[in-house]
């Protein structure tokens, strides 16, 4: 036989070899949570597959079952938590044949995670380069300490963290959320891993290094060969990077498809709902003037239009901070700059956006704003009222005239307090309740419903509560007390696309009727244009573009702001 004949013998159907046995396979998979009230099934005949090389989305609403079906493959389930149906196998053995030993040799070396909560995965006391190495070495007990402490600063800077050799010895309160986030990427990447749990492994990260670490992930599987299941509520996210998906709904698999198909032509009307619910950004054909800028382009504190100006709530100005942080050798001990003369103002009964890279000062400054932390220099103006932002929130009495949603609500609420004492704690502190709401219990009560939140919650702790469910506290807390001002920073973060609409929605409405003024911090720059009337881009501490939300998206030519636009999924831009 010729060459000519054997050629398309080879490439035809018949001669295909088989294709290659799933990494992962899970079927029929059921629990159930049971506690002494009685018992309640979490997951129901949930089945799939994870091939080697492949990315698999799984997307649904908190609640879903998400991140439970990651816990279950990790073994990281409550004794609470019992198996009803079902079986997982890994490489072609099934968990139920394992030793207890050898299912715990699989979790870090041949599966790893990366988890939602990155303040809780990172210990508090130890230096992150510190958390890195001693991976290093747990996986592999061949390295020196050297070569681990080597192995841990190229991590660090594989997944996007500055200056690496310098930032090795700092701690986790000292990095934004977004490059917590990152750390916790690089402990994951360190024992090589033949799959990666990733559970919202984006959600606290800027728009560029959100397009920067998805661009990571992939690059691992296509160069290494690893697997990904990535647990999220974003559908941009999916969009980026996964090959399949995988949609989950109250504990059951709705569908799942390639992910092209999802996208293009979902069958299920919970799917389309998803689809329909995620924040599409508004980029209009426009050429940028000088003449379209809200502000002179000189003055880094201004962002007023001029009918504005008279009802000025809060003015910041020249707003600096500096870090002295820890390294090696030459970058020990060595300044470096938070915050770089900023300044801003927010006129009442607006809401004014910040946006920026992970670092870039946002939260920082967002902090000062509330009396939270201090600044080197700089001053703030509330009404009539000067502040020092040097001198501390508390003795200046800036403490308490602002409030904070934080990003991380989970150590923001008090694990003690139950979310209905929390609740009336801050209506205490607003100084009264008014008439039209009653007690406070039934204030707190009648916000929970608001934010689409049952009353029996508020008998519940935190860790009682979904990541979801947490930021939604948050918000009430903060809206309860009654303030002037609100910083909210990441407030929309952790909640579900259908959720977030919801949110935004409430927000406008609340800062409308109470005529409060909030500064929204986000990184998701949909959100941001649907939010705010003005919109301030930080970058390395500084104010780098500034403007009306319709110049910043549609219209600004700084280099900056556009890669910002640029970085946002092409799929729901429009």
């Amino acid at each position: 036989m010729t060459v000519e004949q054997i050629t398309p013998a080879l490439q035809s159907s018949s001669l295909r070899l088989p294709p290659s046995p799933p990494l992962l396979r899970v079927e029929n998979l059921g629990l159930r949570h049971v506690s002494p009230t009685g018992s309640t099934t979490i997951l129901s005949d949930v089945s799939f597959e994870l091939g080697r090389g492949e990315i698999l989305g799984i997307i649904g609403e908190s609640g879903a079952g998400k991140s439970t079906v990651g816990n279950a493959i990790l073994g990281l389930l409550a004794p609470e938590f019992q198996q009803t149906s079902g079986t997982i196998a890994f490489d072609g053995k099934g968990f139920d044949e394992m030793t207890t030993g050898e299912r715990e040799a699989l979790r870090g070396k041949r599966i790893s995670a990366i988890f939602q909560d990155h303040t809780a995965s990172l210990d508090p006391l130890m230096s992150v380069g510190a958390q890195v190495e001693e991976t290093c070495l747990a996986v592999d007990g061949a390295l020196s300490r050297r070569e681990a402490s080597v192995r841990a600063i190229a991590l660090l800077a594989r997944v996007g963290i500055p200056e690496p050799e310098r930032r090795y010895g700092n701690y986790p309160h000292q990095f934004s959320g977004g490059q917590r986030q990152r750390i916790v990427i690089a402990i994951a990447l360190a024992g090589s891993p033949d799959i990666i749990i990733a559970d919202e492994p984006t959600s606290a990260l800027d728009a560029t290094v959100q397009k920067q670490v998805l661009q990571l992930l992939r690059t691992l599987v296509d160069e290494t060969g690893v697997s990904v299941i990535l647990v999220t509520h974003d559908m941009g996210v999916i969009s980026e990077i996964t090959d399949r998906v995988l949609v989950m709904k109250k504990g059951q698999v709705v569908e799942t498809d390639e992910t092209e198909a999802i996208l293009d032509r979902p069958r299920q009307d919970y799917t389309k709902k998803l689809l329909a619910a995620v924040p599409r950004l508004r980029i209009p054909a426009q050429v940028a003037t000088a003449e379209d800028k809200v502000a002179d382009s000189d003055d880094p504190d201004g962002c007023v239009a001029a009918g504005e100006a008279e009802r000025l709530l809060l003015v910041a100005e020249g707003i600096s901070k500096e870090f002295m942080s820890r390294g090696f050798g030459y970058w020990r001990k060595r300044p470096g700059f938070g915050l770089r003369g900023v300044g801003i103002r927010l006129p009442r009964g607006t809401i004014t956006g910040i946006v920026g890279e992970s670092g870039s000062g946002k939260t920082t400054f967002g902090r000062i704003l509330a009396g939270l932390d201090t600044a080197h220099q700089g001053r703030i103006v509330i009404g009539e009222q000067s502040y020092e932002a040097a001198s501390s929130g508390r003795r200046s009495g800036l403490l308490g005239r602002v409030q904070m949603i934080f990003q991380d609500p989970s150590v923001s609420l008090n694990p003690r307090l139950t979310v209905g004492e929390t609740l009336e704690e801050s209506i205490l502190f607003g100084a009264q309740v008014s008439s039209r709401d009653g007690p406070a219990s039934e204030a707190a009560a009648k916000m929970m419903e608001r934010l689409g939140l049952a009353r029996n919650l508020l008998a519940r702790q935190p860790h009682q509560l979904s990541g979801g469910q947490k930021q939604r506290v948050c918000i009430a807390r903060a809206l309860l007390a009654n303030p002037e001002i609100i910083v909210a920073d990441e407030p929309t973060s952790a909640l579900d696309v259908s959720v977030q609409a919801e949110i935004v929605s409430l927000l406008k409405e609340t800062i409308a009727e109470r005529g409060m003024t909030m500064v929204f911090i986000s990184h998701d720059l949909a959100i941001v244009q649907a939010m705010c009337s003005a919109v301030y881009i930080f970058k390395n501490g500084r104010v780098e573009d500034f403007g009306s939300s319709d110049f910043i998206f549609s219209r600004s030519d700084n280099p900056y702001t556009r890669a910002l636009v640029a970085a946002r999924p092409d799929r729901f831009t429009c």
